[in-house]
């Protein structure tokens, strides 16, 4: 999604522990700068700055970025001859919707059964479909006749 001219999110809005995927084509992208950094932090007080190395690709630089619970994600980036690009000293900054709990269901009993059982449940749902699958595959043959066994030699 583009936000403002030449920024892009790989997401439609921010919310809280994402991994945000940052992509810039701005002013150092077009004057082929050699490293591009981006200077960013959380809230109206910048709390939690970080000064990350852009990565050039294709499409523009790129950066990755957890987003922590705030109001508010601040940004602006830097180039290698200490050149900022922070939106005419306004720095770029967006709001960090709350997350919408209601759909997730809650369960305090944490435990490793869970997980267990999930895998478990996994590896049958796979075993069941690839017999489904040799069943589609093999019932015709061996009803038609044409089936052949491979024999090791």
């Amino acid at each position: 999604m583009e936000l403002v001219k030449n920024i892009f999110f790989n997401t439609d809005k921010l919310t809280p522990f994402i991994k945000l995927k940052l992509f810039y084509t701005g002013k150092f992208f077009s004057d082929n700068s050699k490293q591009v950094f981006l200077h960013c932090g959380f809230g109206n007080n910048w709390e939690n700055v970080k000064n990350i190395e852009m990565i050039k690709t294709e499409l523009g630089y790129q950066a990755e970025i957890d987003i922590i619970n705030s109001s508010t994600f601040n940004f602006c980036f830097y180039n290698e001859k200490n050149e900022w690009d922070n939106n005419n000293s306004e720095n770029y900054i967006f709001k960090i919707e709350k997350a919408d709990l209601s759909l997730i269901s809650i369960d305090n009993n944490y435990s490793l059964i869970s997980p267990r059982k999930l895998r478990r449940f996994y590896l049958w749902k796979k075993k069941f479909k690839l017999s489904i699958y040799k069943a589609v595959i093999l019932l015709p043959k061996l009803i038609s006749g044409k089936y052949k066994r491979k024999i090791a030699n």
